[in-house]
């Protein structure tokens, strides 16, 4: 493990990949990994890109990563996609419409399943932009996998959050109302050459004007992601929101943020393991079994693991041996 840890911090990206995986299959060498890189890690932009499906989200993410690197960034991109029914993995759609960024060497891509993680993340995407973080790049983009209204966890990996929406979709609406734009840090409207663009962005703007004013406004842009259009101004407020959060108290805010989701997402997957057993019927916990045949309802049956998993812990020594 040391010398895969070594080849990371060195930028290998067959080490970071299989880092990556390691820790994605939740798997005890990866445990070891993360330990070894935490010192090396935060000093990324992390960035995350999020909105309902249909934006262009990928688009933007393969444009604004191009736009980092004309300045000379180093990027990782985490473009988590649905989990596949058939084989667990991602679906990978992303990955089609991020040719340009995938075939840049300044530029490392990796798809993340959601594999039921809600919020439009993955279980192992805090984790994985630290792997990246790592791994010396300057620039960590998370694109969220469209879930829609409910992708408000990705404020608790991101630095900056790019709230991404589109004209004619009808989302705009659903999206102050689902108080998405709560989390916005900079708000874009792709597609702009649609017709209603203009009027979209008016809209938000109309919005925004309604929540309590702060330090930070988040600006309205309008971008053209497939060819460019507006996404350097793009990466310029994103480095205006970087300087202002490095001016003040908001950057050790926001990595105190991700590294309690971090946290909180190992804690719930060694419980689940630890208490609930695996995810296999046929090595179910005997509680999970007779709640499938409804002879114990759940609640009754996690109270019972959960106790039992107390008593185990109790048991142990001071050394933590049975």
């Amino acid at each position: 493990m040391i010398d895969l840890v070594q080849r990371l911090l060195s930028g290998d990206k067959r080490a970071i990949s299989r880092a990556i995986s390691l820790v994605e299959d939740d798997d005890a060498s990866g445990w070891e990994i993360m330990k070894g890189i935490h010192p090396h890690s935060g000093r990324a932009h992390i960035i995350g890109v999020t909105g309902p499906p249909g934006v262009g989200k990928s688009t933007l993410v393969d444009a604004l990563a191009g736009e980092y690197r004309k300045a000379g960034k180093t990027v990782g991109i985490v473009a988590i996609d649905p989990t596949s029914p058939f084989t667990g993995g991602a679906l990978l759609g992303d990955r089609i419409r991020m040719q340009r960024a995938s075939l840049d060497p300044g530029v490392f891509v990796r798809s993340l399943a959601t594999r039921g993680k809600g919020g439009g993340v993955s279980a192992a995407t805090g984790s994985t932009a630290k792997i990246l973080d790592a791994s010396g790049k300057e620039v960590v983009i998370i694109e969220t996998a469209g879930a829609g209204q409910s992708e408000v966890e990705i404020m608790r990996h991101a630095h900056s959050v790019i709230v991404t929406l589109a004209p004619g979709l009808g989302d705009d609406i659903q999206a102050i109302k689902a108080g998405i734009l709560e989390i916005a840090d900079v708000i874009v409207v792709n597609k702009a050459d649609l017709e209603g663009a203009a009027r979209t962005a008016k809209d938000l703007e109309s919005a925004l004007e309604l929540r309590s004013r702060g330090p930070w406004q988040p600006p309205v842009l309008l971008t053209v992601a497939r060819d460019g259009r507006g996404v350097g101004e793009l990466r310029e407020e994103l480095d205006e929101h970087l300087a202002y959060l490095k001016s003040g108290p908001g950057w050790s805010e926001r990595q105190a943020l991700a590294a309690l989701a971090e946290v909180q997402d190992i804690v719930a997957r060694r419980l689940v393991r630890e208490v609930g057993g695996s995810d296999s019927w046929e090595e179910a916990a005997p509680q999970v079994k007779a709640v499938a045949g409804r002879e114990k309802d759940p609640y009754t049956a996690a109270d019972e693991l959960i106790q039992q998993y107390i008593r185990r812990i109790r048991s142990q020594d001071p050394a933590g041996r049975e």
